[in-house]
């Protein structure tokens, strides 16, 4: 996926400072915005009149006791841990393992669930009080069948699950927005959750990364029927989901280790289409050359263009809005230009038509996106008895307090007067996305880049794209492969990165005296 050049860009005159708009809820199936007249009927907010409460807020409701026993294998994951730090606040008596202990372990240690470095048998045996085995193992998609904790809960009878299916039951009866894509999906999940948050709705989000601005660090947690979900196609995980709105970032090519093409990664993202309700809604980047095309070609006709029209219904059964840098977008930027912040400025535009500047603290265009995804989600979830262009003041405010993600080019620090950068960047498109966001705000220093290939299996599959996007740097410097979940030898190492990479000195350095890297960026003076 290609990303525009960035331009200067007239802003348009409107107010900077809009007033937020807290919401209140009502008894019955709607309701209304304090400061206006307006009452909206709300398909995304449930209210039981009966209870006085909300239906769908407490996920141990489907199990017996409110201290059923959840078990997670590889608990130390980013994806994991936030589904084991939702359970403790949930009222689940929590425990996991890991092969090594980190900072997300950290935290659910502080919060209360029993941990494990190692995996073992006695992991998930206890003696003395309440029940002896865990009622449910959640188990990683990085943990082979062979782990010794997953067979035996097997072997004793213990419900054993895959991440996807976890996800599947706890958001079951949820209103759901899945938000999706081979990139991309964190920021704009983490975006989307703070920005709803922020105008006052209530929800429950889980993402794949720590989030400052959430106090749950990678998780919110609250006594509503709303979620908000980072869905990950790796191993088919998504494909559990039944969301009301699923968002759509882009597809291309990756996981080769499960993926053997683009057009299986695609197959996928169309099976995960056809999980969408009845009467939801897909928001879908019309700029990927993927994701158009799992609508395109399945529109009602025989026409295979969507028209730049609000909000198509086809025959699956929901609607579609899209959008992106091109004006055939209902949503679009325009005019996209570097801001005083070091972040990124453009013009929104609906239906052809300007309504307002952004302005975001985040760089680089492909965090331009990302916020039109929000934008679409959210102008989705309120529905169109809200005036656009006062949901749209309310919104951009709180898209330019947005702050962004853990890893997602994040300052480290200056040291020798370099600016210091870390990025989780693991795939060509990401690592050109980056680069194009470190040039934008640092035009005129140089920029190095230290880079970690991720498993055998991408850097095989993309050693000529990883190679072309790292030209783009002033120098590169190439570790040793991380394995991740793969085991035994490969053809392929990151020597063969470093000798690929043309332009830039490239050197290859096995070790580097620091955590798990991907990408690290050194800005020198």
């Amino acid at each position: 996926m290609e990303f525009p050049a960035i331009s200067k860009s007239h802003l348009l005159n409107f107010d900077p400072n809009p007033k937020p708009l807290p919401l209140t809820f009502h008894s019955q199936t709607n309701f209304r915005f304090k400061s206006t007249d307006h009452v909206i009927k709300n398909r995304f907010y449930i209210f039981s009149e009966s209870k006085n409460e909300y239906t769908t807020t407490n996920i141990s409701s489907l199990f017996k006791n409110k201290k059923t026993w959840i078990h997670f294998v590889g608990v130390g994951g980013c994806g994991m841990s936030a589904l084991a730090m939702l359970a403790l606040k949930q009222g689940f008596e929590v425990s996991g393992s890991d092969i090594v202990w980190n900072e997300y372990m950290d935290r659910l240690r502080e919060a209360g669930a029993r941990l494990f470095v190692g995996h073992s048998v006695l992991n998930i045996e206890r003696k003395g009080f309440g029940s002896c085995l865990p009622d449910k193992v959640v188990v990683s998609s990085a943990i082979g069948s062979d782990n010794v904790e997953v067979l035996h809960a097997k072997a004793m009878g213990v419900h054993v699950l895959k991440r996807g299916n976890w996800l599947g039951m706890i958001t079951e009866h949820h209103n759901l927005v899945a938000v999706s894509g081979t990139h991309g999906k964190t920021t704009t999940a983490s975006m989307l959750a703070y920005v709803l948050s922020a105008m006052g709705v209530d929800l429950t989000a889980v993402v794949g990364a720590q989030v400052p601005q959430f106090p749950g660090g990678n998780i919110l947690c609250c006594r509503s029927p709303n979620f908000i979900l980072e869905a990950d196609e790796y191993d088919g995980c998504f494909l559990q989901l039944s969301p009301y709105i699923a968002v759509v970032t882009n597809v291309e090519w990756e996981h080769a280790d499960i993926f053997q093409d683009e057009e299986a990664v695609k197959n996928s993202f169309k099976r995960f289409l056809k999980q969408i309700k009845v009467g939801g809604h897909l928001i879908l980047c019309r700029d990927s050359e993927g994701a158009y095309s799992l609508v395109s070609e399945t529109c009602i006709g025989t026409a295979p263009v969507l028209s730049k029209c609000s909000s198509q219904p086809l025959d699956a059964g929901y609607r579609v809005t899209t959008y992106g840098t091109s004006s055939l977008n209902e949503w679009c930027a325009s005019s996209i230009c570097p801001n005083s912040q070091g972040g990124t400025d453009y013009v929104l535009c609906h239906m052809g038509s300007p309504v307002a500047d952004i302005s975001l603290q985040l760089t680089g265009v492909h965090n331009v996106l990302n916020s039109l995804a929000v934008i679409a989600a959210v102008r989705a979830l309120i529905n169109d008895y809200w005036p656009t262009q006062r949901l749209i003041d309310c919104i951009r405010l709180h898209l330019h307090n947005f702050i962004g993600v853990s890893r997602r080019f994040e300052m480290i620090g200056i040291f020798n007067k370099c600016h210091i950068y870390d990025d989780y960047a693991h795939h060509p498109t990401e690592v050109r996305a980056v680069i194009q966001a470190a040039r934008q705000r640092f035009p005129l220093k140089a920029l190095w880049v230290i880079f970690q290939p991720h498993t055998f299996s991408r850097l095989a599959a993309f050693l000529k794209d990883f190679a072309t996007a790292l030209g783009d740097a002033d120098r590169v410097v190439i570790t040793k492969v991380y394995d991740a979940r793969e085991t035994g030898l490969s053809n392929v190492s990151g020597r063969d990165l470093a000798v690929s990479v043309v332009g830039p000195l490239s050197e290859y350095i096995p070790s580097v005296v620091c955590q798990i890297i991907f990408s690290i960026f050194f800005i020198s003076p």
